[in-house]
């Protein structure tokens, strides 16, 4: 096994790419803040079914967090990932300092309205300007012709989607289905701040939605639907929820039974906030 090649500058990043261009490659990109799981490998993996070579970058973004957030206590691990990239044989690992994406003097963010109305940016109204901001660098660094993005954070994805159409740059978005453990959850680089106490309780957090979800397309009235959710997932051991709440799955506009939709979710388990969502099929 060998790691992958690592570069730290965008000029590197540019000059490689250049290279692969030149030879008629195709390029993807797994964007990424490190502490890589089983779900973050399978995003590597439909990389590289869909393109030549691929790009993975680590980096953890700082104009995501708010201040009261865990930027400080982010797991970082990145002589693991790269061994882990090695393994999956990615190409190339991206691993810029903060100073390298945002010079001194850097004054530019992008704000995405659409589908980043609600849900999370109730919670966190940082959060989605600094996840756009920091994709866009990305795709204009890297060029690349694909790139893939999880379903677990699936208002995220809907925001780079629109990011792209707006902003009409060159990059096919691909969604990857959400990996789980054997118990149903949702992989997450914040999973590792859970007990095993916790952990028995995260792992009721799918099963909780997809009984709604099943409610809900079988013509269960939303507000009850999501309220009896809530009261659930207090009842299972979460400390708070920050919303439950069904959506239109392209838009993320309110659902209606006749369109497919989305549920999403975010509670606090101690102090370590989840999200998940699925499916809700129309009527």
């Amino acid at each position: 096994m060998s790691r992958p090649v690592v570069v730290d500058s965008v000029a590197a990043l540019r000059a490689q790419i250049r290279d692969w261009r030149r030879d008629g490659l195709r390029v993807a990109m797994v964007p990424t803040m490190g502490a890589l799981h089983d779900g973050h490998i399978s995003l590597v993996r439909i990389a590289l079914e869909r393109a030549d070579r691929c790009v993975v970058s680590i980096f953890v973004n700082p104009t995501q967090f708010a201040p009261t957030e865990d930027l400080d206590k982010y797991p970082r691990q990145l002589a693991h990932d790269l061994d882990r990239l090695g393994m999956a044989r990615a190409d190339l690992a991206f691993t810029p300092t903060v100073g390298e994406m945002y010079p001194a003097g850097f004054a530019t963010r992008i704000s995405v309205g659409g589908p980043s109305a609600g849900l999370e940016s109730d919670f966190r109204p940082t959060f989605f300007d600094g996840v756009a901001t920091v994709v866009a660098k990305l795709f204009l660094q890297a060029t690349p012709d694909c790139a893939i993005f999880g379903e677990k954070d699936y208002q995220q994805l809907c925001v780079v989607r629109q990011l792209c159409r707006d902003l009409d740059l060159p990059v096919e978005i691909i969604g990857a289905p959400t990996i789980r453990d054997a118990h149903g959850l949702a992989m997450s680089s914040r999973n590792a701040y859970l007990g095993e106490a916790e952990l028995k309780i995260a792992r009721q957090f799918n099963v909780i939605l997809r009984k709604t979800a099943t409610d809900l397309a079988a013509g269960a009235d939303q507000g009850d639907a999501t309220g009896r959710t809530s009261r659930a997932l207090i009842a299972a051991g979460f400390r708070e929820v920050d919303y439950v709440e069904a959506r239109e799955s392209l838009t993320l506009a309110p659902w209606r039974h006749d369109r497919d939709g989305r549920l999403l979710a975010a509670a606090w388990l101690g102090k370590t906030r989840l999200i998940d969502n699925v499916d809700v099929p129309s009527a």
